[in-house]
């Protein structure tokens, strides 16, 4: 298996888990890889690499256009891949039938972190990013399934500190 895409999630992840505030755009752009990941994986039974890789950049560049020219359009779609993501993730995690309602948990979580997201914008980016930097991490990198869940939920936390006092010092510098 070629290394790449493991090693482009774990710096892509770590980017967004530290400044996935201050790098909406790059946040934006993650996700719609993430997504074109699974999109070519969906429509084609074992995509050749080179195939997975185009559909997941050309998704990246579409989700950082919208960041950059749509950004409350793009706010509510991040919101919206971001929270069903996790939805699903959560939903993998503690139920075992998870997989009769993947479209639905995925539906309700993206509507909660759409809503979420332009409600609140600075604190549910900063919880989403982190979130997701921190699957984009875990993901990229081969551990024990109790060893990933204690990363991702460490790098989680990681990630909402060192973002929420870089929130707090912007602030506090404008008051």
């Amino acid at each position: 298996m070629n290394l790449s895409v493991p090693i482009i999630s774990v710096i892509v992840g770590a980017a967004i888990l530290l400044f996935g505030r201050k790098l909406f755009w790059l946040f934006v752009a993650a996700l719609g890889f993430a997504v074109g990941l699974e999109i070519a994986a969906y429509f084609m039974r074992e995509p050749p690499q080179w195939m997975t890789l185009l559909v997941a950049l050309g998704c990246g560049v579409i989700g950082a256009l919208l960041a950059i020219l749509l950004q409350k359009l793009a706010i509510a779609v991040a919101g919206f891949v971001a929270g069903g993501r996790i939805a699903w993730a959560l939903a993998a995690t503690f139920y075992v039938d998870h997989m009769h309602y993947r479209g639905i948990t995925f539906v309700i979580g993206g509507i909660l972190g759409a809503l979420l997201l332009l409600a609140l914008f600075d604190w549910v980016l900063i919880l989403l990013s982190s979130v997701e930097g921190a699957h984009l991490i875990t993901s990229g990198i081969t551990l024990p399934e109790k060893g990933t869940l204690v990363l991702f939920l460490a790098l989680s936390v990681i990630g909402v500190i060192v973002q929420g006092s870089m929130l707090r010092r912007s602030r506090g510098a404008v008051d």
